[in-house]
């Protein structure tokens, strides 16, 4: 992380983020006679944001959507990809490509450099996450803002006390908001897993304090394969979201989801 750091305080901004509001009288007298010479809300909106471009840092589906929201408004798109996703749909559909690193997501879209690289040089003033990857990075949605890219998105503030799940649990604890029962933070060690899941009880959800999609997370039903999914958890978390850390909470059944 440091040196994704150093790396990007050494490139010179080259946008600043637009002003929002109006700040005098004559841009508002600007703006009215640009309302009055659109013919409807979708030109006006296009109007808006005619000097803006979107970098998509993600892939797949949820690209494929924020590219094609972002045309019907009149904003060019840059897609980024990896090695193996060079002929991807949300590649095609974007109006400018490029390639930021190898398959494995923590040598592309994980690694924060290559992408605010990317947007730097392809003249982006804003930048979509869409989720997973680097979208609940406080670090990078702070170097984006640093080199005056917009972060679509929460600020860095929010994404530190929700982003880890860890933290939002000790978060909403503290809070005193009722939660299930589960671990204290991380799971420093296997034995402590093990340990915390025979006082809960099984069956258990180890999860992933940096998850998102599902990823990252394993429901162990009995003692004897504990070990086994929680290795599995933190492997994927690790190649997913670059943080093995994981934690564990008790497994209700037919939940809802509010």
């Amino acid at each position: 992380m440091d040196s994704a750091l150093t790396f990007c305080k050494s490139v010179k901004p080259v946008h600043s983020p637009p002003e929002v509001g109006l700040t005098s009288l004559g841009r508002k007298l600007e703006l009215l006679k640009l309302i009055a010479s659109l013919r409807d809300v979708e030109e006006f909106v296009c109007a808006m944001y005619n000097d803006d471009k979107i970098l998509i840092a993600n892939r797949g589906e949820i690209a494929v959507r924020v590219i094609r929201t972002a045309h019907e408004m009149g904003i060019p798109c840059v897609a980024v990809y990896s090695t193996i996703d060079k002929d991807a749909l949300h590649v095609k559909m974007a109006d400018e490509s490029v390639c930021i690193g190898e398959a494995p997501s923590s040598q592309s879209y994980l690694l924060m450099p290559n992408v605010l690289s990317a947007a730097i040089s392809h003249g982006c003033t804003m930048l979509h996450p869409g989720y997973g990857f680097l979208a609940e990075n406080a670090v990078f949605v702070e170097m984006c803002r640093g080199h005056g890219i917009n972060f679509i998105g929460p600020n860095p503030d929010s994404i530190r006390v929700m982003g880890d799940k860890s933290t939002a649990r000790d978060t909403m604890k503290n809070a005193g908001v009722p939660t299930v029962p589960g671990s204290d933070g991380l799971l420093q060690t296997t034995e402590e897993g093990i340990r915390l899941a025979d006082e809960i009880g099984f069956p258990v959800m180890i999860k992933a304090t940096a998850g998102g999609g599902g990823r990252g997370m394993r429901l162990a039903k009995e003692r004897d394969e504990f070990v086994k999914l929680l290795q599995q958890a933190k492997s994927e978390a690790a190649a997913a979201f670059g943080n093995d850390g994981v934690y564990l909470e008790k497994y209700i059944q037919k939940s809802k989801a509010h």
